[in-house]
């Protein structure tokens, strides 16, 4: 598994704990020696303790020797990072092709060479192209399988997957998945043979698709609020339908996160490339832009209109719960927007600081919700956390200084955050007696 970041990590655990041989493989020394030592880089509930009972067993080791460790396997995964070259969009795949060619060098004989990062339609054919450059006589063959991971549920999704997406066009490779897959077939998981152009379009579609759900839902979160509806009414509504169905129908600031935002755009510019434009993810890409902007005038209606010299505090920074990730999380662009208003940010997230400590500067960290909303004139939440979810709002509201709550993930009841002596504001629900719906 060349590449032990989130998927590659994940993958390669997960992989050894099937029951397969796996070394999981990085340029990076100090991350390797981390592995080694029993520590996972990345915050995922359970993989720490997956990850030391596969290394005990001997089906799982971390290594810097790329030469080494892709001598004599029936596959290589390459898993290493696709960001958005700054400034255009595209998919940047210097280190998938850099990889390629390393793995070329090194190979020793027939071997499948699995390409689980995303990437563009095209990509699997061009690393199959440079892979038969480099070394004309070695019979390679190269397939296609994105991943379908949720950050804070990854183990689950890899073990028990909806499906399994392939692309692969010869029969070695085909059999070769198979295999990897196997102790899935008792769970009759599908496995989907494709393309590899097919298996490329699969994943960046669903994630665009989802990325729309999430928009659509907050626009009629909108909608809700200017002519008197409830939003979670609607979307229960409407999620009940099979067609729809009621995942991702949950409105807040915006979607965020390492794959959302970066598939999107890289799938509009692959289409524009193709001149075939799709307008609509186009369209899903701006709104949600405008959405985290939105939050910043719902967090100052709440104050009057006035951020200087107010303390906010903010419950959670991280894009979703039960991760540490913070890539394109609404709070990046709100918590500097309180920042730059003259406002002073308190902030509470259970393992959002090791990365924010950068990201965040200015702000100050608390461990406690109740610590960090004292003496705050707002108290935002935007990290659904479960430790934030069953917080006494009476107490919070005791420790404040002022008496606004901004919702926004609709985690308690206005009539509860009314009668705790609360201003309260949330995402598309009707306004409760005695309570302030900021728009």
């Amino acid at each position: 598994m060349i590449g032990t970041g989130y998927v590659g990590l994940v993958s390669g655990v997960c992989f050894s704990d099937f029951g397969h041989d796996v070394v999981c493989v990085d340029t990076n020394d100090q991350k390797i020696a981390m592995l080694r030592g029993g520590q996972s880089p990345i915050y995922e509930p359970g993989l720490d303790a997956l990850m030391a009972k596969n290394v005990e067993a001997g089906r799982l080791s971390f290594s810097t020797d790329l030469a080494a460790s892709v001598n004599a396997v029936d596959a290589v995964f390459i898993a290493v990072g696709t960001p958005t070259r700054r400034g255009e969009g595209h998919a940047d795949l210097t280190y998938v092709y850099a990889a390629a060619r390393e793995i070329a060098k090194a190979l020793s004989g027939p071997t499948v060479v699995v390409v689980k990062s995303t990437v563009p339609v095209g990509t699997n054919r061009e690393v199959l192209r440079i892979m038969r450059e480099v070394r004309p006589e070695l019979a390679v063959d190269v397939a296609s399988n994105p991943e379908f991971l949720r950050e804070g549920a990854a183990i689950a999704d890899f073990m028990r997957p909806d499906r399994v997406v392939v692309g692969a066009e010869s029969q070695t490779a085909r059999d070769v998945m198979r295999a990897l897959y196997r102790p899935l077939s008792l769970r009759e998981v599908p496995i989907i043979f494709s393309s590899l152009e097919s298996a490329e379009i699969i994943k960046y579609a669903a994630n665009a698709f989802l990325a729309t759900k999430i928009t659509f839902i907050n626009e009629i979160a909108d909608l809700c609020e200017k002519v008197g509806g409830d939003v979670q009414d609607v979307a229960k509504g409407i999620g009940l339908d099979g067609r729809i169905g009621g995942k991702f129908l949950h409105p807040g600031p915006g979607y965020g996160g390492s794959c959302f935002p970066k598939d999107t755009i890289a799938l509009t510019r692959t289409g524009q490339q193709h001149n075939v434009p799709i307008r609509i993810v186009e369209t899903v890409i701006a709104v949600n832009q405008a959405r985290k902007l939105g939050m910043i005038d719902r967090i100052a209606a709440m104050l009057d209109g006035e951020l200087v010299n107010r303390r906010v505090a903010v419950l959670g920074v991280t894009f979703k719960p039960d991760t540490d990730d913070m890539r394109e999380a609404p709070a990046l662009t709100i918590v500097p927007a309180l920042i730059g208003g003259g406002a002073s940010v308190a902030v509470c997230d259970p393992q959002g600081k090791k990365e924010g400590v950068t990201l965040l500067p200015g702000v100050a960290w608390f461990d406690d919700p109740y610590e960090a909303a004292a003496g705050a004139d707002a108290v935002v939440v935007l990290t659904e956390w479960n430790m934030f979810r069953g917080l006494d709002l009476s107490r919070l509201r005791q420790g404040m200084r002022g008496d606004a709550l901004v919702d926004l993930r609709n985690i308690y009841l206005p009539a509860d955050a009314v009668a705790a002596g609360l201003r309260y504001a949330s995402i598309g629900r009707v306004a409760a007696a005695g309570h302030a719906q900021a728009s």
